[in-house]
């Protein structure tokens, strides 16, 4: 046996020292990247490649045709392919266009044509696998949806890739009684057959962040008790741990007063990355406080007598809400987005994989 060297017994240390023992002793655990289209995203990846098992560049757009149209960036497919990481990219409905999605599922013509473009999308370009990345899907479709995923499955495995979707995540079947809560379960939560497309796909990607998004009250990006709430439901409906990779999230917000003459006045939300987060705070003369609850940090302050109010992801809280994955002997994790994470998290996962 070759003797633990002196660099990955401090990280050992280092993890115990902060509650996470399980994870230094880990199993095996599939880190997956998001990619976004920005050149930090892709200096991230470049850097980060050796600590990475599949990368998703979010690339490929599905119109109400069938049709797809994008590409990699062709470094992140050198960079991929050199050092061994799964390419995985992402086909999205743009915009997240519910009327453009509900006509793929419903029509014939743009069905068969979409279940086309995916194999050729992956025999032409040789990637590992696909991610379906569809939102904003009405309920009303969700029969259709999981029907268009298992015959995609077909297509895709038939051209030699696997096929994975992230799926909006929630906590139960009830659609609440505010307003709010019955459109976004009606429109963004309700629409996915949890178990039916976990047995289909090869793994799902449970997208358990954006808990509070630019549309919403502040709070926390991914809070400990609502992530563990829907893991323990999705897993309560009889999904396989092997199957799902859990949604943890790199990126920060942060809400602000603004106006403009089109909407007047209002609060607005914003996703930021963790180093511009620190530099807001910092800016204004603010320290976070940790939330043992929520497991992340956070702050509010007044500027010009009015409030803003910021949730960070730093390495204490990614490193915390991964423990979710050892707890549960999930797959893995999928990453929300490289680019934007706290520079730290990559020391401490040093010795995790």
């Amino acid at each position: 046996m070759t003797p633990m060297r002196p660099w990955f017994q401090f990280i050992l240390a280092t993890l115990s020292a902060f509650g996470w023992p399980s994870i230094a002793a880990a199993q095996h655990v599939e880190a997956l990247w998001y990619l976004g289209d920005g050149e930090k995203s892709i200096q991230s990846f470049i850097a980060h490649a050796d600590q990475i098992a599949i990368v998703a560049p979010q690339v490929f757009a599905m119109d109400s045709t069938g049709r797809i149209r994008g590409h990699v960036d062709p470094r992140v497919i050198e960079t991929a392919r050199a050092r061994s990481v799964k390419l995985m990219p992402l086909v999205v409905n743009p915009g997240f266009d519910q009327r453009a999605l509900h006509r793929i599922l419903t029509n014939r013509v743009a069905r068969t044509r979409a279940l086309r473009s995916l194999a050729a999308l992956c025999r032409v370009n040789r990637f590992d696998g696909i991610q379906f990345d569809f939102e904003n899907i009405h309920i009303r479709d969700k029969d259709a949806f999981t029907a268009f995923t298992r015959q995609a499955v077909d297509s895709v495995h038939h051209a030699g890739c696997q096929l994975s979707a992230a799926l909006v995540p929630r906590f139960g079947e009830s659609p609440g009684t505010n307003s709010y809560d019955r459109w976004i379960y009606d429109n963004w939560r309700g629409a996915y057959d949890l178990k039916a497309l976990a047995d289909t796909l090869d793994f799902i990607s449970y997208m358990t962040y954006a808990q509070h998004t630019g549309a919403s009250p502040p709070g926390p990006v991914a809070g400990y008790p609502w992530m563990t709430g829907c893991l323990r439901y999705l897993l309560s409906l009889g999904v396989s741990p092997s199957k799902i990779s859990l949604g943890l999230a790199s990126y920060s917000d942060w809400w602000y007063p603004t106006f403009d003459k089109r909407h007047g006045p209002r609060l607005r939300g914003a996703d930021i990355s963790y180093g511009r987060g620190k530099a807001i705070l910092d800016s204004a003369g603010v320290v976070p406080v940790w939330d043992t609850v929520q497991k992340a940090p956070h702050a509010e302050w007044e500027d010009h007598g009015v409030f803003r109010h910021a949730w960070l992801e730093d390495a204490r809280a990614f490193m915390a809400k991964l423990e979710l994955v050892n707890q549960y002997h999930l797959r893995g994790y999928s990453a929300w987005v490289l680019g934007t994470e706290d520079d730290a998290v990559w020391g401490l996962l040093e010795g995790h994989h």
